[in-house]
Order: structure tokens, then C-alpha cells, then sequence
């Protein structure tokens, strides 16, 4: 058992946890928010923070008369903490396995600037989003906003028009008895579950109720890699040249879980 039953001496009974156990247990919890010697003492550890990536931060120094090179330009040298989204957190499990990353970096960037580019939209706090609001401009710049926030909906929306309403997973695919609770995952959803909420592929196939199987992880890692393609801006017939995986497209994936 986990706890033992201590009496006091008014003869009352209570459940404590075994030291050992215990201890084992806030090790592990404060193991969680473990910072590196790297980025210095003024980050704390902060288990709640979540999983964080080591970011080291870069500039372009003079080099000679007229040229410039990149070097660190962190505080005294050091490197910082990111929140690690979904797109490191699969890059981490599949370098675990010894596996290329699943996206490459124009995939990644992508899906990092639709995020940004959502939650900056969804953040402007404008009182009216109109086109008829720009013949109200002010000579305080107000007119300037208001034409920075519509273009920012227009690139979304045009990023929404090339992710398109196709279907990642479709469920008509399976047979009946092995459909089960089984949703259809779109496109759309797929990347805003992994873009705006950090899911990861198996992450969207367990919230969809589909099974955490290699070949499956493969289509809708897959279906991701071409989504995110379209939103570049690249016209493929096929998402294979732009993914990571390399190799062959399930096998690639087996053993990966989160």
C-alpha cells in the first residue's frame, strides 16, 4: 500500500502518504520544471510552465568593414525558455525513436504564423470590423489599425480557403463494425486542433475517437504535411516531397505514441 494509517493520541485515524512515496512524488513533479544551467538563475522552476524548449538567442553583429554574422545575443551569453507547441513535442518523440521530424521547417513556420496570426486577429479589440469603418478613419492613426486588423481577416481567410474543406479521415472509409464513435476529421479542424491547441496527431485521432495505429498517424500526418503545403502556397499533387518522414509512410510512424 501506498499510505499508512496514523492514530493520534485522541485515538482519531488518518491516511498519510509513505515518506518515500511521497518524496519519489514531488521529485518527479519538480523534475517537470528542471531549468539547464544554460539560460542562468533569473528563470525559475516552474513545473505548471509545461514542456519548454532551450532557445538560443540570435543576432547580426558588424564583421569586418561592411559585413555582418549571426552570434548569440543572449544576457551575458545565455540561452532562454519557449513553451514547446505541438510541433516540438512531435519532433521530440520522433527523434526519441530515432526518426526524422515529421514536418520540415516551411511546414513548421506555417503553422507557428497561422497561430500567431489567429490569436493576434482574435485579440485587435476593435469596436467594428466593417469595410465601412474605413471611410471614418481619424488623423490619429485610428484609420491605419483598422486597415492593418482587415488584412490581417483577409489573410486568414485566404489561409482558410486553402486549407479547403476536405477530409482528412473520412469514416465511410471503414466498415460499419469497425466504425464505432468514429468522427470524420477534416482538414480544418485537423489544423487548427494542432496549430491553435497544441494536439498532436494522436492527440486529434484519440479527441476524434479513431485507434492510435501507425497507418493512421501516418494519413493524417500526412493530410497535415499537404494542409500546411496549400497554405504556403505550394501546388502539390502530393504531400510526400514536404514531409519528414522518409521511407516507408507507416512503418515510419510505428511505435510512436504520446
Amino acid at each position: 500500500m501506498n499510505v499508512v494509517i496514523v492514530v493520534d493520541a485522541s485515538g482519531a485515524a488518518r491516511l498519510e502518504a509513505r515518506k518515500a512515496d511521497e518524496a519519489a512524488r514531488i521529485a518527479k513533479v519538480k523534475a517537470k520544471g528542471f531549468v539547464p544551467d544554460e539560460v542562468g538563475p533569473e528563470i525559475p522552476e516552474a513545473p505548471a510552465r509545461g514542456p519548454v524548449r532551450m532557445y538560443d538567442l540570435v543576432g547580426l553583429y558588424p564583421n569586418g568593414e561592411r559585413g555582418f554574422a549571426p552570434k548569440p545575443a543572449g544576457f551575458r551569453g545565455r540561452k532562454t525558455l519557449v513553451r514547446a507547441d505541438s510541433f516540438d513535442l512531435m519532433a521530440r518523440k520522433a527523434k526519441g525513436h530515432n526518426r526524422p521530424a515529421p514536418f520540415s521547417p516551411s511546414q513548421v513556420a506555417m503553422g507557428r504564423f497561422y497561430r500567431d496570426l489567429t490569436e493576434k486577429h482574435a485579440s485587435a479589440g476593435m469596436r467594428c470590423s466593417s469595410l465601412e469603418s474605413l471611410s471614418q478613419r481619424s488623423s490619429g492613426g485610428g484609420g491605419t489599425y483598422i486597415d492593418a486588423v482587415l488584412r490581417d481577416r483577409e489573410r486568414l481567410a485566404q489561409m482558410h480557403h486553402r486549407i479547403g474543406s476536405g477530409s482528412a479521415l473520412i469514416v465511410r472509409r471503414h466498415r460499419p463494425s469497425a466504425r464505432g464513435s468514429r468522427v470524420g476529421i477534416t482538414d480544418r479542424r485537423l489544423v487548427d486542433m494542432v496549430c491553435l491547441e497544441d494536439a498532436t496527431i494522436s492527440g486529434v485521432l484519440r479527441k476524434h475517437g479513431w485507434s492510435i495505429k501507425s497507418d493512421l498517424i501516418a494519413s493524417l500526418t500526412l493530410a497535415l504535411c499537404n494542409a500546411l503545403d496549400r497554405m504556403v502556397g505550394n501546388s502539390r499533387s502530393s504531400g510526400v516531397t514536404g514531409c519528414h518522414m522518409g521511407g516507408d509512410p507507416v512503418s515510419i510512424w510505428d511505435e510512436i505514441r504520446d
